[in-house]
């Protein structure tokens, strides 16, 4: 990377030829990006909201449509999805505002460094300002969307114990596990506007193999899919600790939130490495 006057131009030279001083950069920026990440986070939601007549009003639509949708084809007995330990629609609403948080924390850090290519085309910041950002973002959207999940819980009068505070570190595991993801993609997605477009149509498809709008199956071939499918026992594991109910994919969730860590480090890493070449052939 050199300096020509203000503005900074990206060589893409492998930043892994001094290991020891990637990783004190890496540090370095880490502890150096908080000011600015709170500040991209009130710019995002302030972008967000200013021309939206409804807003917030739009993160409870997808929940509730889900739900009535969904609840009318089982009254209806065109589909069966089994019996819940809690009223149906309860149940869908509750697993899709996870979904969502899950499919949001994968778009942050894709849709944050999209947004942010100019910008690091001139200058030199903390990339790591961003992914704080969108993380920021995302849990402040699922603050938003737990308003929603207070009234389900009031409406269906569900019990409320110390479990629903204990439910935040699932929650976290699943949304560790979707910035993993995110990250890793980030570079392909910022070379190849394709992918954003195939990942959107992957989604409708990842969620029926994981259990939103069902319970999660007992036996058989596709009780193993589900199982296995990896966000399926973080997004199970948190609706069932908040719930008090028994721990139905506890093994498959320890794996997940070990695979998670490891994961989101390794791809944090991945992308410092990558970035430099990402930008000057987004630039070329």
């Amino acid at each position: 990377m050199s300096r020509d006057a203000d503005q900074v131009r990206y060589v893409a030279t492998s930043d892994l030829r001094n290991p020891t001083n990637f990783l004190r950069t890496l540090v370095k920026d880490v502890t150096a990006c908080h000011e600015l990440s709170v500040i991209l986070f009130i710019r995002d939601i302030k972008a967000a909201y200013r021309q939206s007549f409804l807003g917030i009003f739009w993160a409870f639509v997808p929940p509730i449509v889900f739900a009535a949708g969904f609840t009318i084809l089982s009254n209806a007995k065109v589909v069966s999805f089994g019996s819940t330990d809690i009223p149906y629609p309860a149940y869908v609403m509750m697993s899709v505002v996870l979904w969502q948080t899950f499919q949001e924390s994968v778009r942050a850090p894709m849709g944050g460094f999209a947004e942010a290519q100019a910008i690091m085309k001139r200058l030199r910041f903390p990339p790591e300002a961003v992914i704080l950002s969108r993380l920021l973002s995302v849990l402040f959207n699922f603050s938003i969307k737990l308003i929603l999940l207070v009234g389900v819980f009031i409406w269906y009068d569900l019990p409320v114990g110390f479990s629903v505070i204990l439910a935040v570190f699932p929650l976290f595991a699943l949304i560790l596990f979707g910035t993993f993801l995110g990250l890793l993609f980030a570079p392909i997605a910022m070379i190849f506007q394709d992918f954003s477009r195939a990942l959107s149509v992957f989604f409708g498809f990842w969620m029926f193999l994981t259990p939103v709008v069902y319970p999660v199956p007992e036996s058989g071939l596709f009780a193993t899919i589900v199982a296995y499918n990896p966000p399926s026992s973080l997004l199970v594991t948190t609706r069932e600790v908040a719930l008090n109910s028994d721990l139905s994919l506890l093994p498959q969730f320890f794996l997940m939130s070990a695979v998670s860590v490891v994961g989101i480090l390794i791809a944090w890493v991945l992308y410092r490495i990558s970035l430099p070449y990402v930008i000057e052939r987004s630039g070329a």
